[in-house]
């Protein structure tokens, strides 16, 4: 096993860690930006595999990461079960409200793997364009932070309506779940036999709910997704991120069977890694801001990062993706002070 992230999701601390970044590959980069008039709408560019693998594939050509992340987005898996989904400029995505059962009812799973057929093929033309020390990471969102997408009817700052339905309406909440998780396995399966050597689950909206919750809707689902891609691909890695969930990371590592738990800017790493079991590799933190700031700023962040991690498995990251305004020369600087470490 050549790959340096793959023999931390193995168990190995390798040194300096491997590296890559969530939204590597979008809006900071020109040549994203050049690319990305191209395909007229973002759903367009999504399912355009020779647009969303060029990409893919324009941060390793610069930087030279140790994986490249499928471009794509969680809410792709909605939109492939029938459900409404649209890109506003300013606003973000806009969904139908998931309010009924017979809103669940309408979902259909077995659209599913046709719909995002063009998707698994991006997967296969990056994963030809990789050389034999870079993993591919293929991805989805969690099944609750994407139930966050559709019972809001788009992001939030509180999510009351969804908190809401899982505590009021527990069984109608229950059975949206158990469509998402059923077709996030589909999903990431697909992605796997297309070439993803690891991929990623993202619940990035986790935080927001109760300890109780949190073990009915976050750990409980994503448990059933890791056990389900265990049988069908022994010894594929799978990284979760339940963002924002403080202490409640430990049962987290410990209940899903993750082979690596992402940890989000606010978790001080110290305390992190001593709530993840040791069988769990780490990865993050990086506070995206840090490297818009650049300079003393942004090595100071690295190091304390780099401290925290050094001597157990660990894979370089931010606590969240990049932000539209990071200079590439920042992130260029960051690529540099990691691989000296």
């Amino acid at each position: 096993m050549t790959k340096p992230l793959l023999r931390v999701l193995n168990g190995q601390a390798v040194w300096p860690p491997p590296m890559w970044l969530m939204r590597q590959a979008g809006r900071y980069l020109p040549e994203y930006r050049e690319l990305r008039g191209q395909a007229g709408d973002f759903i367009s560019l999504c399912t355009t595999p020779a647009l969303a693998a060029e990409v893919t594939l324009q941060p390793i050509r610069r930087y030279g990461f140790d994986a490249a992340i499928l471009f794509s987005d969680i809410l792709m898996l909605p939109w492939a079960l029938g459900h409404g989904l649209a890109f506003k400029e300013g606003e973000g995505p806009v969904l139908p409200r998931l309010t009924t059962g017979q809103d669940v009812s309408a979902l259909d799973p077995s659209r599913v793997m046709a719909a995002v057929a063009p998707i698994l093929e991006t997967v296969q033309r990056t994963k030809a364009g990789l050389d034999d020390e870079t993993a591919l990471i293929g991805f989805a969102g969690s099944p609750f932070t994407v139930a966050c997408y559709m019972v809001e009817g788009g992001g939030s700052k509180e999510f009351a309506r969804i908190r809401g339905m899982a505590h009021g309406e527990p069984a109608l909440f229950a059975s949206l779940i158990d469509v998402l998780v059923e077709s996030t396995v589909e999903y990431l399966s697909g992605q796997v036999t297309a070439g993803a050597d690891a991929v990623m689950l993202f619940d990035s909206w986790a935080g927001v709910l109760s300890p109780r919750l949190f073990a009915l809707h976050v750990i409980e689902p994503t448990r059933r997704i890791v056990a389900a891609l265990r049988d069908r691909h022994p010894g594929t890695p799978i990284i979760g991120f339940p963002r924002l969930a403080g202490v409640l990371v430990g049962a987290y590592a410990a209940q899903t069977g993750v082979d690596a738990v992402a940890l989000d800017t606010g978790a001080e790493l110290s305390v992190a890694t001593g709530l993840v079991p040791a069988t769990v590799a780490t990865q993050g933190n990086l506070d995206p801001l840090s490297v818009v700031a650049g300079g003393e700023a942004m090595a100071a962040e690295v190091r304390g990062v780099l401290d925290g991690a050094r001597g157990r498995p660990h894979i370089f990251n931010l606590g969240h993706g990049i932000v539209p305004q990071t200079p590439p020369e920042h992130v260029a600087a960051l690529v540099k002070q990691v691989r000296a470490a």
